[in-house]
């Protein structure tokens, strides 16, 4: 890894290693072959022959009827004939790039001087008739002999060959259309990527070859256009129909033309199987296909990679067992449209992406012409040959999904990230918070957690309390970043994002160094997150005596062995977070601070929710599943300040109705779907019994939430003297004793475990009232009252939250400052 201390030139010019690469270029296994092919030699020469392999694909037949006559026909000895032109071309390649020039460069000057013969011989020759291949008549009979017309220039003849007229074959006996002809021609520009395919032995590619390219792909489109025009202003259309090889016709010097086929012929193979053996070694090194392209990574002395050639030359082999170019002419071409729609795609992903540091060289393209680009590649795909586009489509997909399990060389980068971010950074600056509006209010949930070995139940079910919205989990490393040689926190994120990873939750991960808990948290509460997507609600776990459980060893995501990594083996996760704290061991945090720090998210106009319990919910409902369960569950409410000693309908302020959008939202997510909602309504000394029900079932209906609604009688501490027109938190801010105070948390907390194992029959009643059997309740939702105005009463708050939850189970304590729900249209 790269650091600020690393030679400038390190990066690329150095291998993996750290050692330098030679002087000549070699490197890797054995040393690369030396980069000294210039653009005309590497990119131009191999780029014309390629493209000027339409010849071919205009099906020259060189072997047949039109050819050498001499040689045996059929489709074995057409095998032998191209499998020994295949050993030629394999032998050649075999020895090197070297040799490979020398030969394309020879083989360049042939066709050169083919072609111009030819140009030649359309203003030279006079009009002449000539003589097509005779047709089997019906019953083996013969038919007459048949001429096409060399017409010289006539006007006459070129308005006769403008129209399509698509005709048989009459080689295959196939009835052409645009599709087939467009198949076969395509193959003609299929060259451009010959230079690319070199780069690897160019001196200079990044110069070589976009100019190679330009050059090579301007000189083959003139040449063809011009013997497109000679040919249809010479040659009449049954001419071009039915003799294939009608430039030998019209030559001055017929054997010219049959060493220009040959030789257009042999380049083409030569920088088609150069060309594919480069790439498939660079497959091969990157390991992307295992053991598969193993033999492939083998490279002689000098560099050069003759196991790949001859991978490739055995490939070949297999396809030459089609016997007629036709048959894999539109396949092929849809190949190269697939590939060619991916170097756009990719040209386009860069581009979209906005990277800095992607600057090529050759500039003259945007992403119109890249989009232009892969919507023509995938039309042409589809008008070619339907089941071949879709069947390498399909092909494709299945490669980049194997590719992604796998994973790629991490030096390699990843254009999706550059993607991602560039379209998250465009979103976030339209998400405007100064549009939001309630009825789009989603929980974005910061959770504080000290040692996450502890806290791994409550960091799954912070994960089903944020319904879609933002979760980040933060902790404070404690210390003075003044006397600290460099920041402790970086090395951590490794750590917590593959704890974010083993817990399979959604969730991002903020550290920060601090010289207290509570500055730390501070610090959280305010810079966590990114423009409209902030933390609007602090989920802390209870302060309590509780001795601090090891999920790790546990949980069977944590317990198994960490998974290996392309660098190897990955440290285990428990070896990177310190053991849970001995019971009586001091502790980072203070009660005093602890409180403190719930007043400060609250000050900050944050919800605050505390969970106490946790570890013991049931794991199926913290699971990823349904949640089916053969035991049935509760989840119970209580909308009321149960440390605020009064009757009347307090379950209506922003509080109470924050307590019922948290528990309808975790009702639905798919573990808890088979838990039943029960919200409690306190029924005050002098309040009738089914008013006050009446009145909440009327709002559940118009919120929208399905519950079970239960009156309790909440006889203690609710004598007929108190005031109900108590501010919230006046009680434990009051000068009452603590006698008296915690006489009401212990009545509360009665009342609530009363409650708690009771079945849908049961009606209202104190602990007494109790029904053992039935759904047991799951997790408990209380309200949290505001923490006291004085800080000297914040331990006696503390204490009264935990008598009040005292043996209650799972229990969330929660706190809502922001309305959150709506009932306009």
């Amino acid at each position: 890894m790269a650091s600020e201390s690393s030679p400038l030139l390190a990066y690329r010019l150095l291998g993996e290693e750290g050692v330098a690469l030679p002087a000549n270029g070699a490197g890797g296994p054995g040393g690369a072959s030396a980069r000294k092919l210039s653009t005309f030699l590497g990119v131009v020469v191999p780029t014309v022959l390629s493209m000027f392999s339409i010849v071919v694909f205009l099906r020259i037949d060189a072997t047949g009827p039109s050819g050498l006559r001499v040689l045996p026909q059929g489709y074995g000895w057409n095998l032998l004939y191209g499998s020994l032109l295949l050993g030629l071309v394999g032998g050649v390649c075999t020895l090197g790039a070297g040799l490979y020039a020398r030969a394309s460069f020879l083989t360049f000057l042939l066709v050169s001087g083919s072609l111009a013969s030819v140009l030649i011989s359309f203003v030279a020759v006079g009009p002449r008739d000539i003589r097509l291949t005779p047709r089997p008549g019906p019953n083996g009979s013969s038919l007459p002999p048949r001429f096409g017309h060399f017409t010289g220039f006539n006007s006459s003849t070129l308005k006769d060959n403008l129209g399509a007229g698509y005709a048989e074959d009459y080689t295959t006996g196939a009835v052409m259309n645009f599709a087939s002809v467009f198949a076969v021609l395509f193959n003609g520009c299929t060259g451009i990527m010959a230079g690319a395919n070199m780069s690897g032995e160019l001196k200079d590619p990044s110069r070589a070859i976009p100019l190679g390219t330009i050059v090579a792909v301007a000189y083959t489109f003139f040449v063809y256009v011009l013997l497109f025009f000679l040919s249809s202003f010479t040659c009449d259309r049954t001419l071009l129909q039915e003799d294939y090889g009608f430039f030998r016709a019209i030559s001055l010097w017929p054997p010219l033309v049959l060493i220009g086929i040959y030789a257009t012929a042999l380049s083409a193979s030569m920088s088609s199987l150069i060309g594919a053996s480069r790439i498939l070694h660079a497959l091969a090194r990157d390991d992307l296909f295992g053991v598969i392209l193993a033999p492939a990574k083998v490279v002689s002395r000098g560099g050069n990679p003759w196991a790949a050639v001859l991978y490739s030359w055995g490939l070949v082999q297999l396809v030459l067992l089609a016997g007629k170019l036709n048959t894999l002419a539109a396949v092929v071409t849809v190949f190269y449209l697939v590939a060619y729609a991916a170097v756009d795609l990719s040209c386009l992903s860069l581009e979209w992406a906005s990277a800095p540091n992607f600057r090529p060289t050759f500039s003259l393209f945007s992403w119109h012409t890249c989009l232009l680009g892969v919507a023509s590649c995938l039309l042409m795909m589809f008008l070619i040959s339907p089941g071949a586009a879709g069947g390498s489509l399909l092909l494709m997909g299945l490669l980049a999904a194997l590719l992604t399990a796998r994973g790629g060389p991490s030096s390699w980068g990843y254009v999706s990230q550059a993607l991602l971010f560039h379209q998250v950074r465009k979103y976030l600056l339209r998400l405007d918070v100064r549009k939001d509006h309630v009825k789009f209010w989603r929980p974005q949930l910061l959770l504080l957690v000290g040692n996450p070995r502890g806290a791994l139940p409550l960091l799954r079910l912070a994960n089903q309390l944020k319904k879609g919205g933002l979760y980040v989990l933060g902790h404070v490393t404690l210390g003075d970043l003044d006397s600290l040689p460099s920041d402790p926190v970086q090395p951590q994120y490794g750590a917590w994002l593959s704890l974010v990873d083993r817990a399979q939750v959604k969730a991002f991960v903020d550290l920060t160094l601090s010289p207290s808990v509570r500055q730390g948290a501070q610090h959280l509460l305010r810079i966590s997150g990114l423009g409209g997507m902030k933390p609007n609600t602090l989920v802390l776990g209870f302060y309590d005596d509780a001795p601090p459980q090891d999920h790790f060893l546990t949980d069977p995501a944590f317990s198994e062995p960490a998974d290996s990594t392309r660098e190897g083996s990955s440290p285990a996760l428990s070896t990177l977070f310190p053991p849970p704290r001995a019971p009586g061991s001091p502790r980072a945090l203070n009660p005093q601070d602890y409180v403190a720090t719930v007043a400060d998210a609250l000050k900050m106009n944050k919800n605050v929710v505390l969970a106490r319990a946790s570890g013991a919910l049931p794991p199926e409902r913290l699971s990823r599943g349904s949640g089916g369960t053969s035991q049935l569950h509760h989840v119970d409410v209580w909308p009321l300040n149960l440390l605020r000693p009064r009757g009347g309908p307090g379950y209506v302020d922003v509080c109470g109705l924050f307590l019922l959008q948290m528990a309808t939202i975790l009702g639905m997510v798919p573990a808890w779907h088979s838990a039943r909602l029960r919200i409690f309504l306190c029924l005050g000394p002098r309040e009738a019994p089914g008013a006050a029900e009446g009145r909440l079932r009327a709002l559940l209906s118009q919120l929208r939430i399905r519950a079970e609604v239960q009156e309790v009688v909440w006889g203690e501490g609710a004598g007929a003297g108190e005031p109900e027109a108590e501010e919230e938190g006046d009680f434990v801010n009051s000068g009452r004793g603590d006698a008296e105070a915690e006489a009401l948390a212990r009545s509360a907390n009665a009342l609530v475990r009363a409650q708690q194992g009771r079945g849908t029959g049961g009606g209202p009643g104190g602990p007494e009232g109790g029904d053992a059997e039935g759904p047991i309740t799951a997790l408990t939702f209380l309200y949290l009252p505001r923490p006291p105005a004085d800080p000297a009463r914040y331990p006696r708050y503390l204490a009264l939250l935990e008598t009040l939850t005292r043996d209650l189970g799972p229990t969330l304590l929660v706190h809502g400052v922001t309305p959150v729900t709506c009932t306009d249209l």
